[in-house]
């Protein structure tokens, strides 16, 4: 059995309630998520005051407390960097509340490659752009995160939204363009 098979069995196992496979999840995917935790930590510079490890175990925590329903290996990591993303926005707004805006927390999206006008965004900027972009158009908004905070490949994400990797592609043109008009103007104002 493959990794990615395995794991997606473990998941499955966990969702109907087998305790054992929670620690076999989290055995086999740890250095992935310590992987996307510490690109998602390196991206934000060095306001970011987690560790991976931190990252990775804030993400699971708030996983806990949450109803259980992957449907496969690239799932489960979309989703979990969908918490890391979360409690990367809530620790921005926290430092940002308490230092009233000032030295604020900054995301290089070279990911993304967005282009040279676009070095970096405040995160809380992003997260709000995402938020809109996700609303107007779901599936795009679904790529920009899987690929800015999942780390997924093209072929991963073509996979686990069920579309072609033309579509992802496509999808992926869209949202660089949309996001750096929408960053650029909203920080004009």
């Amino acid at each position: 059995m493959s990794d990615e098979q395995s794991l997606t069995q473990l998941l499955d196992d966990w969702q109907q309630g087998d305790g054992a496979a929670y620690s076999a999840v989290f055995e086999q995917a740890y250095l992935e998520l310590r992987r996307i935790a510490r690109q998602r930590i390196h991206a934000m510079g060095a306001d970011i005051t987690l560790s991976p490890t931190e990252l990775v175990h804030e993400a699971v925590l708030r996983v806990m407390s949450t109803e259980l329903n992957w449907n496969d290996r690239n799932h489960f990591f979309a989703s979990l960097s969908l918490y890391m993303r979360s409690v990367l926005v809530d620790r921005a707004r926290a430092r940002a509340s308490l230092k009233r805006g000032g030295g604020a927390t900054h995301l290089a999206l070279s990911q993304v490659e967005l282009g040279s006008d676009a070095n970096s965004f405040d995160l809380l900027a992003l997260d709000s752009a995402l938020k809109r972009l996700e609303h107007l158009d779901p599936r795009c908004g679904s790529v920009l995160h899987l690929t800015c905070f999942a780390g997924l490949k093209r072929q991963q994400i073509a996979e686990l939204l069920d579309v072609s990797v033309q579509i992802v592609d496509r999808e992926l043109r869209f949202a660089k363009s949309w996001l750096t008009n929408y960053l650029n103007d909203h920080a004009q104002q």
